[in-house]
């Protein structure tokens, strides 16, 4: 495998099944949707993990500075971080996606209390420790924790791949699939804020965010067959975890409507 095209057939089985998840169709009350927001939250905080772990590694983000070794790298993941992390909301203002992410949530009446306790014992232990302890779903915590071990296992082309194929490149027709069910199911909910974070995330990754980080992938494996190999393997384990992640929110919104 030595191409971003080889390893996106190589992962098209895991794509179409996230596409076509029976999920989508189990979201039909406000209910639904929030015990959906309250298990994907934490799949929009660990990407934020992801990206920033690949900022550490391919540009120089200590003191003193030094320049990293390829500039159209480095002003590719500058890029996607900038937006990211500081991006425009409907009313102007300056915030991540996650935290836009968390705005949408309270609107929509949704419970944050979970994943702000999650952060804090984070804070106050490990990531593993506190994956480790909490008390989700065990496909969430399998999701959280596979982020967690490709980032601590410190390869860019790696960390770079749960990236692209898990996030970027999977997010625009993921999403596009989801609004189409909120729109038609929760009109006469104001659902605002959500709409825009898909619809600004859609935007961002098919048109920028996911082209760059092809080029990313491409220049971190060069003609490495190890490492395309590597970055595939990486890729499906992520759909597939995704895949759980999905089955885990189907689950409780079963379980909840019993």
């Amino acid at each position: 495998m030595t191409s971003i095209n080889e390893i996106n057939s190589y992962i098209q089985p895991q794509k179409d099944k996230l596409i076509n998840h029976s999920l989508y169709k189990k979201i039909v009350t406000i209910p639904d949707l929030q015990q959906f927001l309250q298990v994907h939250v934490y799949a929009v905080w660990d990407f934020m993990s992801l990206l920033k772990a690949l900022q550490s590694k391919l540009t120089c983000t200590t003191s003193p500075w030094f320049a990293s070794p390829n500039p159209e790298v480095r002003y590719l993941i500058n890029e996607i971080v900038l937006a990211e992390e500081s991006d425009v909301t409907l009313d102007g203002k300056r915030l991540s996606h996650f935290e836009m992410y968390l705005e949408a949530m309270r609107k929509s009446n949704t419970d944050t209390k979970y994943i702000e306790t999650f952060l804090k014992n984070v804070q106050q232990t490990d990531i593993f420790n506190a994956i480790k302890l909490s008390m989700l779903h065990p496909y969430i915590k399998e999701f959280l924790t596979f982020t967690f071990e490709v980032i601590d296992a410190g390869k860019p082309h790696e960390i770079a791949s749960a990236f692209t194929f898990g996030r970027e490149d999977l997010i625009p027709n993921m999403f596009t699939e989801m609004l189409k069910e909120f729109k038609l199911r929760f009109k006469d909910t104001d659902l605002t804020d959500l709409v825009y974070y898909f619809e600004r995330h859609i935007e961002l990754d098919a048109d920028e965010h996911g082209p760059m980080a092809f080029e990313m992938i491409a220049y971190l494996c060069g003609t490495d067959a190890v490492k395309w190999n590597e970055a595939a393997q990486t890729a499906v384990t992520s759909l597939e975890k995704r895949i759980r992640l999905w089955d885990a929110i189907e689950e409780l919104i079963d379980k909840n409507s019993n």
